[in-house]
């Protein structure tokens, strides 16, 4: 490795050397955000004079903080993070490499991670068991029985990839997992007697990754491909962002949570305008902002809309790590490190330069929830009762549903009233919230103040309490409040991100078929990060965001209409009404509780056998060859196609002609509406697929779970119920028309006859297409459905590059153009014209009607980097890959 600007040197702590490379080697370096400095160390790092040159570490000493981007550089993460829904088809694709390796002639075990790489099983339980004290160990037995194969499968590739470790089911959720243990803070790496000190960073497969923000180590999602990349030593090409600064003033009120926070930030910072920065938090709140705050906010990143949300390593987050059982040599080398690059926080920090700043009073927060299906959609408490007639009205009107009124469902032998707007699911889920001790305690003590006076859950109400570690089981045992939250429904369901990823189990039958007959609109309330449409529950249509005391209180409610600063929740066993104030918490006590009882203990013990796993893991007998034993007769995991029929040389890119619309979509098509992750219907393509292999449907499981089956996720693609095809009015769920049949067909049908015609396939969409989950299925299974180029107004970042990285052509219509003002109805012949081997910046559409009129226009090729170019070339970053490899 070079270093031209002699950055390399020795720190000494506790009578250890480390080497270390200074950021201050580079003139001006000072000024930069936290976010780039930890970029500009990474660069003087693997200055390579290839990858890496002097110019690009240069090109920070006269970083301009209001021009566009337009440097690129190659960034190397120190990790890898993946949770089971996006882990399980990166090893698949990983085993079909070493296969395809072997098939060229190559060495299969030159595909190998060469940075750790750690999966934790956290997306696989679902809520099939709710209310009971043995629903914990039902729904694991459950969870057991449907994922065999696929754990089976993660057990071979722990025992066949090095440095890939694997976190056991029923332990935690990814994100919490990695702020509470596996992220190091900073790095400390031993090759040839040197210990290398760095900026631990990652990438990670879940959009969540964000949260480890929140301890100050760099870190976002990325798709599955550009996972698998970069655990294969392949550099992340990036543009150097813009840094938008936000600056937090004043203190939160008494009664308001961080839930409450987070989602006032969410509101602010969409509308701010933050897609493709970094967001970088500072001012004086930050020196009095607890952890649980910090990692609540980075977790959200993706729902503001930016790469990352990071906050700075300071003396709050030596605490937490201190309290999360960390050593103290590690926290020493953290603490000398940060100090001698210029990073450590104090209040009187001096303020960088960023791109832009807007600034947050937390004083001025009031309690909120979002929804019902946008998490940046926020609403005061106050507002609720007004809110809630309108945001029914315009659903109505939109999904064009009638008013059939209330309905009676009998349950536990009592007949109840059901309506629209009854709370049907109110879960406590989700790394985002269960994290932070401060609203877990909270809940508890609300649950504890309603038990007290004798109050229930609705009967009505599906409760979930998915406690993310097994560290907050321990704390809520400490203090007294699991019982209590029993008492009021909350029983622990499982250690996974359970509702929040739609892993919710069926609602009570009494409550599903009343939904159904009446066609009623019913309300999940949940403590997690995303309320889209369809996600949580396929017969839920409205899904509010709130803080776990609020989702305890609104289960006891029963049905969000109403007001909860003037109506009563409920009423108490004497007839006497209860209010929402009457069970709040003061911050005080919430104060106290965390101060007695989330000690370093209860962390060291969680997590003291963290890989361990229970006697269901370690009896799985997992194959030990070098290469997967692909089963035959598995419906789970199966060998993909995409190196099938691969060459060691590439053919030039051709421009594309006689082309079909597969579907043309609106605004805001997020990754669960392209590929769902949850329960799959007996008559959809998925579920006649299996039933074809002998599948019953008891054992369907979910579309996240069956990801490592290409047969059954190319069917499920497009197959939310909730999608809407401009081609095929008056439908939801994944419908289209065939041309120049007409007829009307599932969008996997219409596919399959697109393919046997050899006729290309695109997608036309609106803006922000992709937003959500970095779901690398959401570009797979388009990709095996044909689909060789996206349209769209506005891309979300990780689908684009998503769908860079499997082959297919993302192109953005020009400022104020779209389908629409086009006159597009999806009924035309394309052809895109002028692509020039993958390196045009634009290209002309043809849009050809069956009257032969043509309506021209020119689109921008969203190919953003050179490494793009290269990846569009060889059909995908895989492919890409694996030709440089096997040489």
């Amino acid at each position: 490795m070079s270093n031209c600007f002699n950055a390399k040197t020795t720190l000494t702590v506790a009578d250890r050397d480390y080497e270390i490379f200074k950021l201050d080697a580079v003139s001006n370096s000072a000024r930069l955000p936290y976010s780039l400095k930890i970029l500009l160390e990474n660069l003087l790092r693997h200055e390579d004079g290839i990858t890496v040159t002097a110019d690009d570490i240069a090109y920070f000493s006269t970083w301009n903080a209001q021009a566009e981007p337009d440097k690129e550089i190659q960034y190397r993460p120190a990790r890898v993070l993946m949770q089971d829904f996006t882990g399980v088809p990166a090893v698949v694709d990983l085993a079909a490499m070493r296969d395809a390796m072997r098939e060229l002639g190559g060495d299969p075990s030159q595909i190998n991670p060469l940075q750790p790489a750690e999966l934790v099983i956290d997306h696989s339980v679902q809520v099939d068991y709710f209310g009971s004290d043995d629903a914990f160990a039902l729904n694991a037995e459950r969870e057991f029985e449907r994922n065999q194969e696929r754990y089976n499968f993660l057990k071979w590739g722990q025992n066949a990839f090095a440095g890939f470790k694997v976190v056991p089911p029923d332990t935690g959720i990814v994100h919490q997992i990695n702020v509470e243990y596996l992220a190091r803070v900073i790095f400390a790496n031993t090759l040839n007697n040197t210990t290398q000190v760095y900026f631990d960073t990652c990438v990670g497969t879940d959009s969540h990754t964000t949260m480890v923000n929140g301890i100050g180590v760099l870190g976002w999602g990325v798709g599955g491909i550009e996972a698998e990349a970069s655990m294969l030593g392949q550099p992340v090409s990036m543009l150097v962002p813009k840094v938008v600064g936000c600056k937090l003033t004043g203190t939160l009120r008494d009664g308001v949570t961080a839930t409450d926070l987070v989602l006032t930030i969410v509101e602010r910072l969409r509308k701010h305008g933050v897609v493709g920065k970094f967001v970088e938090f500072y001012g004086n709140a930050i020196s009095s902002l607890p952890m649980g705050e910090r990692t609540t906010i980075a977790n959200m990143g993706p729902e503001y809309g930016a790469t990352c949300g990071l906050f700075p390593i300071d003396q709050i987050t030596l605490d937490y790590l201190r309290q999360t059982g960390r050593d103290a040599a590690q926290l020493a080398l953290i603490e000398a490190y940060c100090k001698a690059q210029g990073v450590w926080y104090t209040a009187d920090a001096a303020e960088a330069d960023y791109s832009e700043t807007l600034e947050i009073d937390l004083g001025a927060v009031v309690p909120s929830l979002a929804g019902p299906k946008r998490p940046q959609d926020r609403v005061a408490l106050s507002d609720m009762a007004t809110h809630f007639p309108n945001a029914l009205a315009a659903l109505k009107k939109e999904r064009n549903l009638p008013d059939k009124g209330a309905a009676t469902a009998v349950i536990n032998g009592q007949p109840v009233e059901l309506r629209d707007g009854s709370i049907v699911i109110a879960a406590i889920t989700s790394c985002t919230n269960t994290s932070n001790p401060s609203v877990m305690l909270a809940a508890g003590l609300v649950a504890q103040k309603a038990a007290a006076i004798g109050l229930k859950s609705a009967p009505w109400v599906k409760t979930a309490f998915g406690p993310g570690s097994l560290a907050v089981t321990r704390y809520l045992d400490r203090a007294g409040l699991t019982e209590p939250l029993k008492a009021l429904g909350f029983h622990n369901v499982g250690y996974g991100c359970t509702v929040c990823i739609g892993n919710s189990g069926p609602l009570p039958a009494p409550v599903s078929q009343a939904i159904a007959d009446h066609e009623l609109c019913a309300v999940s309330i949940l403590s997690g990060n995303r309320n889209f449409e369809g996600r949580v529950h396929a017969e839920v249509r409205m899904n509010y965001l709130a803080s776990p005391p609020l989702v305890v209180a609104y289960a006891i409610a029963g049905r969000i209409d109403f007001d909860p600063e003037r109506e009563p929740l409920t009423q108490d066993a004497n007839g006497q009404p209860v209010y929402l104030r009457d069970i709040w918490p003061t911050q005080t006590e919430v104060n106290q509780a965390v101060a007695a009882h989330v000690t370093a203990a209860e962390f060291t013990a969680a997590y003291a056998n963290i890989y361990a796993g229970d006697a269901r893991w370690q009896s799985l007998a997992a194959p030990t060859s070098q290469t997967y034993e692909w089963p035959a007769a598995s419906t789970y995991i199966r060998k993909p196609p995409y190196f099938d029929g691969m060459t060691r040389e590439i053919a030039p890119i051709a421009d594309i002609s006689g082309a079909r619309c597969l579907a043309v979509l609106g605004d805001s098509i997020t990754t669960d509406h392209i590929s769902p992750a949850g329960s799959i219907k007996a008559n959809s393509p998925a579920g006649q697929y299996l039933l074809a292999q002998g599948v019953e449907v008891k054992d369907f499981n979910s579309l996240g779970a069956r990801r490592g089956n290409h047969e059954v996720m190319m069917r499920g693609t497009f197959a939310n119920l909730r999608l809407r095809n401009l081609m095929a009015p008056g439908t939801e769920g994944g419908v289209t028309v065939h041309h120049p049949s007409g007829e009307q067909l599932s969008i996997y049908d219409a596919a399959m006859r697109y393919q046997s015609e050899l006729t290309p396939v695109i997608l036309l969409a609106g803006k922000e297409y992709g937003s959500g989950s970095s779901r690398d299925w959401a570009a797979k299974g388009p990709r095996l459905l044909g689909v060789r180029a996206v349209i769209a107004e506005s891309y979300e970042r990780i689908h684009r590059s998503n769908l860079v990285g499997m082959g297919i052509l993302p192109l953005e219509f020009m400022n104020g153009e779209n389908a629409q003002s086009l006159g597009l109805t999806g009924a035309e012949t394309f052809a895109i014209i002028g692509l020039n081997n993958g390196e045009a910046k634009q290209v002309t559409v043809q849009a050809i009607a069956a009257t032969g009129a043509v309506i021209e226009f020119t689109a921008k090729v969203r190919i953003d980097t050179p490494n793009e170019v290269d990846y569009y070339r060889h059909g995908g970053i895989l492919p890409y890959v694996l030709r440089r490899l096997v040489g």
